[in-house]
């Protein structure tokens, strides 16, 4: 007989079972699932928080403005902006506080505008750039924003008493329906220029005087008084009462500004909208309506520009 082990009678030995991997080979094969959006990663807050600030730092495209409150009149203003505070701050623009991001990065506009801050003893604060999103209501801020405390007006008598007590003949300007805080201060720069003793602003439907009004005046704002009134037709017929007479520029006047024979008189200039001009009430209250002539091809002068050459107009006759 020839050998061989697995010719011997022994019985074979049975092999038994193998110990499996519990599932695991059978889990590892299914993968991960799908890769999560870059909104869920962990790295995905720092890095869009760099993207916006590099953003703002290069004055970027602004980001959407939230839902605007209605702000209460007596909460101050705010500017944002290297720029617009710093030129604020340098034109006197009176100021509660500075606002300064954390961990900002320092140029000569910031370190100009904390310098000017501490001689004037106004409060700095660091804060975080969320806080300052909401501050400026989503403007673009650069990482710095002024607080400007909400405007003190004065009552439309208070106008005439200013030039009395200057022993001057008075001159006001009312603005009807400018709600463009930028033309009240380029009004409130050229009323300063040409002698004017105050503004006068209805309390609805007009610009107030808030942070545009405030970096538009170059800072003439905190000299020349502004006074509010409920009912800017009401205030008018109190001023004719007293005995100034009014005079309304329009677009649509019958007399060229410099043919008004009242420029020497005690005087109300009343400077209406762009578009719409002068308000038929208002309009029916005016001793004079005036024109400033101007060439075809321009329909009409910015409410600002207008003021100033009618405010030009009467100073040069009250010169003569």
């Amino acid at each position: 007989m020839a050998a061989g082990g697995r010719a011997s009678g022994r019985p074979a030995k049975k092999k038994g079972p193998s110990k499996g991997a519990g599932g695991q080979g059978r889990r590892s094969l299914e993968g991960k699932g799908a890769t999560p959006p870059a909104e869920m990663r962990h790295w995905y807050k720092e890095k869009a928080r760099t993207e916006r600030i590099a953003r703002e730092e290069r004055g970027g495209v602004r980001r959407p403005a939230p839902v605007r409150q209605r702000r209460s009149e007596d909460a101050p203003e705010y500017i944002g902006g290297r720029n617009p505070v710093l030129e604020a701050l340098q034109a006197g623009v009176p100021s509660s506080a500075l606002y300064v991001a954390q961990r900002i990065d320092n140029d000569d506009r910031v370190r100009d505008s904390i310098r000017i801050a501490a001689e004037r003893g106004i409060a700095l604060l660091e804060v975080s750039r969320d806080k300052l999103d909401r501050l400026t209501e989503g403007a673009v801020h650069q990482g710095v924003a002024l607080q400007i405390p909400a405007y003190d007006y004065a009552h439309p008598s208070d106008l005439v008493e200013i030039a009395q007590d200057a022993a001057e003949i008075p001159l006001i300007v009312a603005l009807d329906s400018v709600t463009d805080p930028r033309n009240l201060g380029a009004i409130a720069r050229s009323a300063t220029a040409f002698g004017a003793h105050g503004l006068l602003i209805p309390s609805r439907r007009s610009a107030g005087v808030t942070g545009g009004a405030w970096k538009t005046s170059a800072g003439t704002l905190a000299t020349m008084r502004v006074a509010r009134a409920a009912n800017l037709t009401a205030a008018l017929r109190e001023y004719r009462e007293a005995g100034l007479f009014v005079i309304g520029l329009d677009g649509a006047g019958e007399t060229d500004i410099g043919d008004v024979d009242l420029l020497t008189e005690p005087l109300v200039v009343v400077v209406g909208s762009e578009g719409k001009g002068l308000s038929r009430l208002v309009r029916e209250h005016c001793d004079v309506v005036t024109r400033i002539p101007i060439q075809a091809a321009a329909e009409s002068l910015n409410a600002g520009v207008a003021a100033g050459v009618a405010l030009y107009e009467v100073a040069r006759h009250r010169r003569l």
